[in-house]
């Protein structure tokens, strides 16, 4: 978490840029003012658009692909969930110099959720677990079938089958390969069954937001779709741990194999992670430690 803005021009993106968008596109809009927002992802780039609106840009080709779904399906969506999503308001095309589609959303009141936040973690589990099914339970007909779209969440962690298998060849002696080969074999092995539903992709502190402790919102679906929602639980071992995970793991009810899958989706990222920045960042190396850590020692898994 940081105090202050990350510094404006990421990507080529900057608010005079945001700016000219707007008054190009939105006229109505051009007289108020462009800030960066105060915690920026890294798919897009986000600006607050006056007291009520943000405008959202990809920061690269492979995140063009949401704008259009997260404004067609979000409205959809909204109505069967238990807290608020971005109300998409309008959808910007390529301009001034910016080769992708961007959109406009209504402003979500709220802070980014992480522990220091949350005085009964175990209640916030639950909230998220209640979340992921009612997303599960909406109507997923002609919804979008996972793919590129959502990196492949939502589709078998098999897509990543090389990519983990170099990261565990990287980490070699520094992480116990065995036990982290086992888990991923099991995720493969682990084949999906029953309907496809909605998943979100990226169910993590950064796209949660909190009121008083309280979830109030969730943000970020650009890595949703339909498809196998065993993602989604990947929050088990990144944010809870001890009675919290017990009581997501108890509330959001899934399968055995939905579970091995979860912890193959998990420890694929820690392990990606991980093995970028072993040697050239130790704070996030000790916190993807920790996640693998978590995943390979998890008795309920």
């Amino acid at each position: 978490m940081t105090d202050h803005p990350p510094p404006d021009g990421r990507a080529g993106i900057d608010a005079t840029l945001v700016k000219r968008l707007i008054a190009d596109q939105f006229p109505q809009w051009r007289d108020l003012p462009v800030t960066p927002v105060q915690v920026d992802g890294w798919d897009n780039r986000t600006y607050r658009l006056g007291e009520e609106m943000t405008v959202r840009l990809p920061t690269a080709a492979g995140y063009a692909p949401a704008v259009d779904k997260e404004h067609r399906w979000l409205p959809v969506l909204a109505p069967s969930l238990p807290v608020a999503v971005p109300e998409p308001l309008a959808k910007g095309a390529p301009g001034a110099g910016y080769p992708f589609e961007w959109s406009v959303r209504r402003w979500l009141e709220g802070e980014t959720a992480f522990a220091g936040r949350i005085d009964d973690l175990p209640a916030f589990a639950v909230s998220v677990a209640e979340f992921i099914l009612a997303l599960q339970s909406a109507d997923a007909t002609d919804g979008p079938r996972a793919g590129a779209h959502s990196f492949h969440r939502g589709a078998s962690p098999a897509h990543y089958d090389d990519e983990t298998r170099r990261a565990l060849a990287a980490l070699d002696c520094r992480v116990d390969t065995a036990r982290a080969t086992a888990v991923w074999d099991a995720a493969l092995g682990a084949t999906r069954q029953g309907r496809p539903v909605w998943f979100h992709g990226d169910i993590a502190g950064g796209n949660l937001l909190v009121r008083e402790g309280r979830l109030t919102a969730v943000i970020d679906f650009g890595t949703s779709g339909v498809g196998d929602p065993a993602c989604d639980l990947v929050i088990a071992w990144t944010m809870f741990a001890g009675e919290s995970r017990h009581a997501f793991r108890a509330a959001v009810r899934q399968d055995p194999a939905t579970w091995a899958r979860a912890r193959g989706w998990a420890l694929w990222k820690a392990l990606i992670v991980l093995a970028r920045v072993i040697d050239t960042d130790g704070a996030q190396a000790a916190d993807q430690l920790r996640v693998i850590d978590e995943i390979l020692t998890d008795r309920d898994a």
